[in-house]
């Protein structure tokens, strides 16, 4: 017997039917423990940059590491919702906050 140009795009079509409905549904994913927030770090700007202070921002963001930018630091692009990044000014004061 001779297969008709239907037959293959009509098995493929069929044989995608079978699968609906029957997985689980997919749970949403959760954020990794220790993901930074910077919605509590607003009173920190413009205070000088010290380990205490490092320390103190990573608590109130949650994060799980921690890393100063001092103006002309080489950093790498990766990102990590883990990680607070402190952004210093010339003088070494905090200039602003963001996570990754």
């Amino acid at each position: 017997m001779k297969p008709t140009p239907f037959a293959l795009p009509l098995a493929l079509a069929l044989a995608g039917c079978g699968t609906i409905g029957w997985f689980p549904p997919i749970a949403p994913e959760q954020p990794p423990a220790g993901t930074c927030h910077t919605d509590r770090l607003s009173r920190l700007v413009g205070r000088p940059a010290t380990p205490e202070l490092g320390a103190e921002a990573q608590r109130r963001s949650g994060a799980a590491r921690l890393r100063f930018i001092r103006p002309g630091d080489v950093v790498t692009m990766d990102f990590s919702p883990q990680r607070l990044n402190i952004h210093l000014d010339a003088q070494g004061r905090i200039d602003h906050f963001i996570c990754g």
